[in-house]
């Protein structure tokens, strides 16, 4: 029963990317959200035309635009070639401790973490690039740890096909660490499997394993 339990939760986790990404089109300008910038700054009760102040609103909206870059990406597109010229090799890959910062869809402050990213190959396996890219292209939306998790895993398994997908992520929360519980150097941890990774408990232990080689 808790296995299907499990299963449910992994589909539905599995359609997140079909969240809605607003088009260009209907998004508001720069200078409105410049505009913007400036209200938060008068409601925190500072003085927007003093000279410290004169271009944040600027150079906020070009600081989101950088930091929010995964709503113009594709992350199917950058897993798009693959490579055929294995040379029979079907064991896992594995890329760990992949450095990323993205923003906490609830209150707007940073997550930092690391990801560890493996599959096994079917015949086919990725640039190494590719996947590291995948993890920055979600990093730079808004997200919650366990929908980054589970977007990772799911559209490598999707644009791949191999046997089978790992993830993990281990991250501090700045919403935990500068608001609420103010609790400094917590550290949250999501896994999510698929294939071979999901059904056997031994490549679950493979890969665990391995991201403990190297580590004090």
């Amino acid at each position: 029963m808790r296995e299907l339990e499990m299963d449910a939760i992994l589909e539905s986790l599995k359609k997140v990317e079909s969240r809605k990404v607003l088009p260009k089109s209907q998004r508001p300008s720069q200078q409105e959200a410049e505009e913007a910038v400036k209200t938060l700054l008068k409601w925190m009760g500072e003085d927007v035309a003093r000279e410290g102040l004169l271009d944040t609103p600027k150079r906020v909206a070009k600081a989101y635009r950088e930091l929010f870059s995964g709503y113009d990406e594709n992350p199917h597109d950058s897993l798009g070639r693959t490579f055929e010229e294995v040379g029979g090799y079907d064991d896992m890959v594995l890329v760990k401790d992949i450095d990323f910062h993205s923003h906490c869809e609830h209150h707007l402050v940073p997550i930092i973490g690391k990801a560890h990213v493996a599959y096994l190959p079917d015949g086919r396996v990725l640039g190494l690039s590719k996947i590291a890219r995948t993890v920055e292209i979600f990093a730079r939306r808004l997200q919650t740890q366990e929908n980054m998790t589970a977007q990772i895993a799911h559209t490598i398994d999707d644009a791949l096909q191999p046997r089978g997908v790992a993830v993990m992520i281990e991250a501090e929360h700045m919403c935990m660490a500068m608001r609420g519980i103010k609790k400094q150097g917590s550290t949250t941890t999501t896994t999510c499997f698929t294939g071979a990774f999901h059904d056997g408990h031994n490549e679950q232990t493979n890969f665990l394993n391995l991201l403990r080689l190297g580590r004090k």
